[in-house]
């Protein structure tokens, strides 16, 4: 008799659909209304990606090391801060409405942070489930070896596919995109981290979207697992095709 708690071998794992939770709610940073605010909550919610997924596994890293593993050191550049800014400024009296032209010209971005997300989350929760951190090593160097070889392996890989999957989804859902911008963003309060298991749920059902749509990319995404682990092992020399460029659009 099957047991009644397996889980089916061509579903989605628990642990992935959290990852592909964070990456929409990053994915919708850009979306928040104020200048600066939107880089502010994009680094809350990577971080609280790192610090779940750690939990999960039981761990508890140093602030130090969440920041490392979060990306939270590498800023965006002030170019790229002054694009943000400026596009702000300039749609700020469209914004509540969210119209047209505010959405086609923020989609990118949307599509860009969610696709780099999405990535680092999948192989962070790779370097966990292989053993890669644990209590001992996040006090030392350990985050540092995983983010960079995280980052080298994500410059190997041809994003597209999983960027067209996020583009389609983005576009067919602009309003509930609009709906799901309000639980990271609390006119009173400020920017915050929404609750998978609370009062998200408009950025669950993209999260189901998006889910959909990536798992039947399984095969790309042991691709990325391989680059990964050859990075971490010091041999970045290629084992077979390179499967393309760094993540982005």
């Amino acid at each position: 008799m099957a047991d009644p708690n397996s889980r089916p071998s061509n579903a989605v794992p628990p642990s992935l659909k959290r990852v592909a939770f964070h990456a929409v709610a990053a994915g919708l940073t850009p979306l928040i209304p104020v200048p600066f605010l939107d880089d502010y909550a994009l680094r809350q919610v990577r971080e609280q990606a790192v610090r779940d997924q750690l939990k999960e596994k039981g761990l508890k890293a140093p602030d130090t090391a969440v920041a490392v593993l979060a990306g939270s050191h590498e800023a965006r550049s002030l170019g790229g801060r002054l694009v943000s800014y400026l596009k702000a400024v300039a749609l700020f009296p469209v914004r509540k409405v969210f119209r047209k032209v505010f959405f086609v010209l923020w989609v990118k971005d949307c599509v860009d942070l969610t696709s780099a997300t999405l990535h680092h989350g999948y192989l962070l929760h790779h370097a966990l489930e292989r053993g890669d951190l644990d209590d001992a090593s996040l006090q030392g160097d350990a985050p540092r070896k995983v983010q960079d070889a995280i980052i080298a392996a994500c410059k190997e890989v041809d994003p597209r596919p999983i960027n067209q999957a996020l583009r389609r989804i983005f576009r067919s859902s602009r309003l509930l995109m609009a709906e799901a911008t309000r639980a990271l963003f609390d006119p009173k309060r400020g920017p915050r981290v929404p609750d998978r298991e609370g009062d998200s749920a408009e950025v669950q059902s993209l999260t189901d979207r998006l889910l959909k749509e990536l798992w039947e990319e399984r095969g790309y995404f042991t691709a990325l697992e391989g680059h990964y682990v050859r990075h971490l092992q010091g041999d970045p020399q290629k084992t077979g095709e390179k499967t393309g460029g760094k993540t982005g659009t």
